[in-house]
């Protein structure tokens, strides 16, 4: 072979390069395959965003509607009809967050196994025990015929929506769900669907059936003894006494020191319109009104000003008058407390007619629920109101005693009531469930541990709550056995679901409490404030009066004479316009003082929070007139009164170690507040929970650690009397006040040199006390991949537990925010457009919507926006118009 031939054969790859060529087409591959994942992803994620410009024709529409949108997304909904208006509303709801109103109302229908399988099957046969959707299908069939029309016209909406657009369209979660339950698709929605969600609300703010319920399990265990051998009833009645304290009156203010006269419903009659002289010579009954002092620190001046503090699930709100504002008009200002969730439990949004008259009354804004029609917090164009939680017992437990069909009433055995229901379980077999309920209300003990364990040992409890029972608990031992039955409010049909739009259209204080008389279920503190200058509060709901016993325990069922006999008639309740003081505050405090006619509650926050409210809005308004940015920095109040009691007795406590005494060294200079940054609130924070934990949890019989509002009362207390037996503690060698004290400063030290390192000038308050947004379904998938679609965080977080910035978190669990001030706004009555407004996420519910999470760091930092209201304000704001248009 020639040269030339030889060059012309072409040489074989070495291998080396071959592997190089096949390892770049796999590399090649893969991208390509994650290209077109993450299209495919973006697609599915990005084609269920609503449409929010240009316009849709839509069938069931009258006329013409424009959805007006700003920077946050937020719409401005504007009709000519209310139908129109509703209709609208239902569309746009379910353009943002479908899904969550379509999870809700399988909650509320106990319905939940349908969409995540048998895992929900025993949340399904407690809520379809409570009845739920059937106490909301019969508050529809009662309503009248124009709120009927409204939740109707609402409904029509949701469906043309669904009418539109299926499975991953409508939502990612559907795309996921599809994965697992590929069967399933939404059904239409109904007026029922929303009247629930109401049910829903009711049940997160039932007042004090959980701390009923510890009381009882906690009277059991007492009356057994460490030994086995039990106590005697006097000693465990006193021990719940100190453990559940009464409600400091001689410290902290009730929300109507005097209540008004004011004209009956339905009079001619107007109530007294305010004027300034009326601020003279009364002050808000409390200790609100500080006498100044001299104090050597920062400590001891922060305990002269607050005390204890509420925590949780609850609500501050509260409004001056023009008297004390710089505007000469009124300032309200609300935040209700919850369970943190994504998206946000509210909805902001604004309903107008575009001529407002009697066919169609509504220009109104504020927070709703996604789901329900109408504005459940907010303003029109002269009244604007907020809500906290009453905080009233309106939920109570019975006894029962129980012989196979039937149970025994006054001496007679009388026969359950029956009923059977169907779950149905994706992926799995019906199971058929037997719902049996007495005079009282459906049994749920053998549906719950605790309230099983209720049933398994009353006795303690009813001893407790009767001292001597009018009749022995009936039947034989062989023939019958106990039961809890559970008597509410919410289980009986009521009016809130009409009262919603009541609120909405009214135009002065009576207008404010004829719906404030219709609304009845959850039990809410109205406060009022109107353009005219005039505040006012009011108590609604349907608030029982009971027989022989408060509902402090159980009660025996047995024995009619501990059964409710009525409600408390509206116009006996308590009510305030245009009190003295110039200002009232509500935050889940005592509405009155105990010489009230009526009983209401054992069971009241402590008031410590709204002393504290109290004393600002005091503070403040002596230095100069109050201003809406004063209300926001009240909201954001962050002092922790339990820590400067803390700070002031570790100064005398021995601790050993360079570390601890460091630690509490930062405490001397604290200025009580927990703020992120802080190193002190962190390590303040953490000693209270290790103190509380040596305290009550760690004992050979555990007394309950939940509640920091209560806590701070009975360890308060204790603080001022080293002798207390509760200062022992054989089970971790503690023998007194000064050792529980040392034991919980080193833990407390150890505990955050682990989490944050042991240069205690880097620790801070605000990544322990984080907030992770979680939804409310996939977020706990238990897939790390789902849940990182879903969740988002973490946030820092200032606040806590029991202060005015009610960030609450789980004693002995994390320190993690958990509960919220869901939204806050203060709304100026001198110029609705100045109004400002934040809630915890976005008004979007769709994952990686630019809405989704776009209010979280504001509403972290305590940033409020104003939120345009006027026509001319709202066009000048809107990003985003879209209008609906009548199809044909």
């Amino acid at each position: 072979m020639t040269d030339s031939q030889e060059s012309a054969v072409p040489s074989r790859p070495s291998l080396g390069v071959r592997i190089g060529r096949i390892a770049f087409l796999v590399v090649a591959g893969i991208i390509v395959i994650a290209v077109a994942a993450a299209f495919f992803v973006t697609w599915t994620i990005q084609r269920s965003f609503p449409q929010t410009d240009g316009s849709v024709e839509l069938d069931g529409l009258t006329a013409e509607v424009t959805v007006q949108r700003d920077d946050r997304g937020i719409p401005t909904i504007t009709a000519d009809s209310t139908d129109d208006l509703f209709y609208a509303q239902g569309f746009v709801h379910a353009q943002d967050r479908f899904f969550e109103m379509d999870f809700r109302r399988h909650v509320t229908a106990g319905r939940v196994a349908e969409m995540f399988g048998e895992s929900q099957a025993g949340t399904d046969a407690f809520l379809r025990t409570l009845g739920w959707r059937k106490v909301a299908e019969a508050e529809v069939e009662a309503m009248d015929d124009t709120t009927r029309s409204y939740y109707e016209a609402y409904a029509d909406g949701v469906n043309a929506y669904l009418a539109s657009r299926s499975g991953a369209d409508l939502s990612l979660e559907y795309a996921v769900i599809g994965l697992q339950n590929p069967d399933y698709a939404p059904e239409p929605w109904e007026p029922a669907d929303s009247v629930a969600w109401l049910k829903a609300m009711a049940w997160d703010l039932r007042g004090n059936i959980e701390d009923e319920t510890e009381r009882s399990l906690l009277a059991a265990e007492l009356s057994g003894g460490t030994d086995g051998e039990g106590t005697d009833p006097t000693a465990t009645e006193d021990t719940l006494a100190k453990l559940y304290p009464d409600y400091p009156f001689d410290e902290n203010p009730v929300i109507v020191p005097k209540i008004s006269t004011v004209p009956t419903l339905g009079t001619d009659a107007e109530p007294a319109a305010f004027t300034p002289t009326e601020t003279e010579g009364e002050v808000q009954q409390a200790s609100t009104t500080i006498e100044w002092e001299e104090t050597s620190s920062v400590i001891e001046a922060a305990s002269v000003l607050v005390g204890d503090v509420g925590e949780g699930i609850g609500s501050n709100s509260w409004v001056v008058s023009g008297t004390l504002t710089e505007t000469g008009m009124p300032l309200l200002a609300n935040d209700p407390h919850l369970g943190a969730s994504l998206p946000s439990v509210w909805y902001q949004v604004q309903l107008k007619c575009s001529t407002v008259d009697e066919a169609c009354p509504f220009d109104v804004g504020g927070f709703s629920f996604s789901g329900l029609p109408g504005i459940v917090i907010g303003h029109n164009q002269k009244v604007a109101w907020g809500f906290t939680n009453l905080t009233t017992d309106v939920t109570d437990l019975y006894i029962e005693r129980v012989e196979g069909d039937q149970y025994w009433r006054d001496g007679a055995l009388v026969p359950l009531e029956e009923s059977t229901e169907t779950i149905k379980v994706a992926g799995g077999d019906d199971i058929e469930l037997t719902i049996r309920s007495t005079v009282h209300g459906p049994l749920i003990s053998g549906l719950t541990d605790d309230f099983t364990a209720i049933a398994g040992d009353p006795e303690p409890a009813l001893e407790a709550e009767t001292a001597a029972p009018t009749d022995p608990a009936p039947g034989s031992a062989d023939d019958a056995e106990y039961a809890v039955s559970l008597r509410w409010t919410a289980l009986d049909p009521g009016t809130a679901a009409t009262a919603i739009f009541a609120l909405s259209t009214a135009q002065d204080f009576e207008d404010f409490r004829y719906a404030a008389s219709l609304f009845d279920v959850p039990a809410q503190n109205l406060i009022y404030a109107d353009t005219e200058g005039n505040i006012g509060y009011q108590t609604p709901g349907r608030l029982p009066i009971r027989g022989a016993g408060d509902g402090w325990m159980p009660q025996p069922g047995w024995d009619s004479s501990y059964d409710w006999t009525g409600f408390i008639p509206f116009e006996e309740l308590p009510v305030s316009y245009n009190p003295n003081s110039g200002y009232i505050v509500t935050a889940n405090n005592a509405i009155v003082t105990d010489d009230y006619e009526y009983f209401l509650s054992r069971d009241w926050d402590y008031g410590y929070r709204a002393a504290r409210i109290a004393h600002l809005i005091e503070r403040r308004a002596a230095v100069a007139p109050l201003t809406a940015e004063d209300m926001r920095e009240i909201q954001m109040d962050n002092e922790m009164w339990i820590g400067t009691q803390l700070a002031s007795v570790m100064g005398d406590v021995d601790v050993s170690g360079a570390g601890p005494t460091e630690a509490v060294e930062l405490l001397q200079g604290w200025d009580a507040q927990n703020t992120a940054s802080s190193p002190a609130a962190a390590y303040a924070n953490v000693l209270w929970s290790n103190l509380v934990q040596n305290i009550f949890g760690e004992r050979a019989q555990p007394l309950p650690i939940d509640g920091q509002a209560r806590l701070f009362t009975v360890v308060s207390a204790m603080l001022d009397d080293p002798s207390d037996p509760l200062w022992v503690n054989e089970q971790i060698d503690v023998d007194g006040m000064e050792q529980m004290l040392a034991l919980s400063a080193q833990e407390a030290y150890d505990e955050l040199a682990a989490l944050q390192g042991t240069t205690v000038s880097r620790w801070n308050w605000g990544d322990l006390h984080a907030i992770t947004l979680t939804s409310d379904t996939l977020g706990s998938s238990g897939i790390a991949p789902i849940e990182a679609l879903f969740n988002r965080g973490p946030f820092p977080v200032s606040g806590g537990a029991s202060v005015v910035n009610a960030t609450g978190w789980e004693l002995g669990v994390s320190y993690a925010t958990t509960t919220v001030p869901s939204m806050r706004m203060v709304i100026d009555l001198s110029d609705l457009d100045a109004s400002t407004w934040n809630h915890l996420t976005g008004a979007s519910g769709h994952a990686y919507n630019e809405h989704y999470t776009d209010q979280t760091a504001d509403w972290a930092a305590g940033i409020q926006k104003p939120w345009a209201y006027s026509a001319k304000a709202v066009k000048a704001a809107a990003v985003d118009t879209l209008v609906l248009i009548p199809a044909g």
